[in-house]
């Protein structure tokens, strides 16, 4: 067990995204004494949003911030995932069970449910949320970083954490330009919500072509659908370059000819008012921190939905980054510290797509999708790949937390 340092006057903290990783880090930072602020560019915490994982050693963090009875009530309890033909014939139906490596240590939950569990757990503290505005400029001097908010305000603070996601703002500041982190998979994706006119419930609907996967997943008995259309890219496309009106031209191009309901979400596609466009990416970095500023959570380390890690690893992170800040008096030590704990439990969950069957979502060659649906009609009888398994357990539960004295 790490023992908190010890000072006269509490350490200021601002912490730029309000998700998953930001009030993570406010609701330990608050508990070992810091001052936390906490800026987010929306005007509230965002709801809404795809189910999310929450997995392995991410679990524990769960359970010492007092929330695991919560976040298993919520768990959404999906019962089946169908694949069908172009004609909405099943192909197979199996289990999402089957797939899990762990289904003891495994919660599927809302995404806009955990958020706000994590947000109202900083409420009982001290944590300031400033919506609306986000860091504009960041200048950091020998005792602490001068910030300018695109509101006009100023504030001085002795750290600054970047939780900001996939495309951070804050890494941008203080790292520079994205690309040369970005790793990008070959796949881009729009994700949107629609009417449930397939009658789904507890589950998920896939059809699939060789370069194109479209998804309907229903949450309970929801009467709304989420949906995604993704699609094998030769070139990099960032939803970043694109105007929403090019993203859904894009995508409706794309999926033109497709099969099943594809026409009809196309056509949702076109009325959505929650697109959400990007490419399948990863962020790596040599370095998560520079001088006072330290990135987490996908900003510093986005695994891409294929892991099904984004939300763990972020918790993880936040969780380790906040312990040893409040373990070491100088910011450097602290991250150093933070680095060498946490990225070899990160680049293990990162390396998770680049197995056989890590992409298995949205495969490029007929090839590959006859020997998915092999896989699958193994899994129909029974046939659980035990070894593949207990490999994917072994990666989400392959950091043991540390113990930081309150």
């Amino acid at each position: 067990m790490q023992k908190m340092t010890t000072r006269d006057t509490s350490r200021s903290v601002l912490i730029s995204g309000a998700s998953i990783a930001g009030p993570v880090l406010a609701y330990w930072l608050n508990r070992y004494g810091f001052d936390v602020t906490l800026v987010e560019r929306a005007p509230a915490v965002r709801s809404g949003g795809y189910p999310i994982d929450i997995r392995g050693t991410a679990f524990d963090v769960v359970e010492r911030m007092g929330l695991l009875k919560a976040v298993q009530a919520a768990h959404i309890d999906s019962r089946t995932l169908t694949f069908v033909n172009a004609e909405g014939k099943s192909l197979a139906t199996i289990s999402p069970h089957d797939l899990a490596a762990n289904e003891e240590r495994d919660v599927e939950l809302p995404r806009g449910t955990l958020t706000t569990l994590f947000y109202d757990l900083t409420q009982g503290g001290t944590v300031r949320y400033s919506f609306n505005d986000s860091i504009e400029t960041l200048e950091e001097g020998s005792t602490g970083v001068e910030v300018g908010f695109k509101s006009g305000k100023r504030g001085r603070y002795d750290v600054v954490l970047g939780a900001d996601g996939l495309h951070s703002n804050t890494r941008q500041l203080v790292f520079g330009p994205e690309e040369p982190f970005r790793r990008d998979l070959g796949f881009t994706f729009s994700g949107f919500s629609m009417p449930n006119n397939l009658g789904l419930s507890h589950g998920a609907i896939i059809y699939s072509e060789a370069g194109r996967t479209a998804l309907a997943l229903a949450v309970g008995e929801s009467l709304e659908l989420s949906v995604m259309l993704a699609y094998a890219t030769e070139k990099t496309e960032s939803g970043m370059r694109l105007s929403p009106q090019e993203q859904i031209e894009r995508t409706a191009d794309v999926f033109r000819s497709g099969g099943w309901e594809v026409p009809r979400m196309v056509e949702a596609l076109r009325r959505a008012d929650d697109l959400y466009f990007d490419t399948v990416s990863q962020i790596r970095m040599p370095r998560w921190s520079k001088g006072r500023v330290a990135l987490v959570g996908d900003s510093a380390y986005a695994p891409s939905f294929f892991t099904g890690q984004g939300t763990s690893i972020a918790i993880v992170g936040a969780y380790v980054l906040a312990g040893e800040l409040a373990s070491h008096e100088n910011p450097a030590d602290a991250f150093a510290a933070y680095e060498r704990i946490t990225r070899p439990f990160v680049e293990a969950n990162q390396d998770l797509p680049f197995r056989k069957g890590g992409t298995s979502l949205i495969l490029r060659t007929q090839e590959e999708l006859d020997g998915r649906s092999r896989m699958f009609a193994s899994l129909m009888k029974g046939d659980v790949p035990k070894k593949d398994n207990d490999y994917v357990r072994q990666v989400h539960n392959s950091l043991l937390l540390p113990h930081y004295e309150r």
